[in-house]
């Protein structure tokens, strides 16, 4: 399936994979509350679809040493598998190892992307991923900024380079595809 030819592409379960950016300790505390605590619902939410529909996640951090890690109430459900790719660049694409990480799901060429700051890692990867061939998603319900403002022009500017813009719900009800599916009662659940 030519991913990049749908004129209203969806999420697919077997081609996505979820890349969580820089959720961590003194990052998350700066963000726009109203905008922080939705963020960190629906990573959550959908991190658990991820690991029941086997969906991969790569989880990024930007300078950890000054910043901290990734939220406990994150990795909590996350897979023990799951490493952080630590960074110095705002963009995910230049972290070492992170390119390898992605192609070991060859198949897999849509990057649904969460996490901070909107308009800065969020922005910079979502455009290497797309120089990469990559269709990328990004969630708009599980992002968020410093202020609502440079939030708000980050989903203009991704709008305009043709970067899907979706919701944590949306997303995992096109995981699911289908209300037969056998995880969508675990899966639903997760946003009642």
């Amino acid at each position: 399936m030519n991913l990049h030819k749908v004129r209203l592409p969806l999420a697919h379960a077997k081609s996505s994979q979820l890349l969580i950016i820089n959720v961590q300790e003194k990052l998350a505390k700066a963000m726009y509350t109203p905008h922080r605590e939705q963020m960190l619902i629906n990573i959550n939410r959908l991190s658990q679809a991820a690991q029941i529909l086997e969906i991969p996640v790569v989880l990024s951090e930007h300078y950890a040493k000054g910043l901290g890690r990734t939220l406990p109430e994150i990795t909590q459900h996350l897979a023990p598998e799951v490493d952080a790719k630590d960074k110095l660049a705002f963009s995910c694409c230049t972290a070492p190892g992170f390119e390898e990480e992605l192609e070991r799901a060859e198949e897999r060429k849509q990057i649904i992307i969460v996490g901070l700051e909107s308009h800065i890692c969020v922005l910079q990867t979502a455009s290497g991923l797309q120089q990469w061939g990559y269709q990328v998603f990004v969630v708009e319900d599980a992002i968020a900024s410093r202020s609502s403002n440079n939030r708000r022009n980050a989903i203009e500017r991704l709008r305009g380079g043709e970067v899907i813009i979706s919701n944590a719900e949306s997303v995992a009800y096109e995981w699911l595809s289908d209300a037969g599916h056998a995880h969508f009662k675990a899966v639903t659940q997760l946003f009642r």
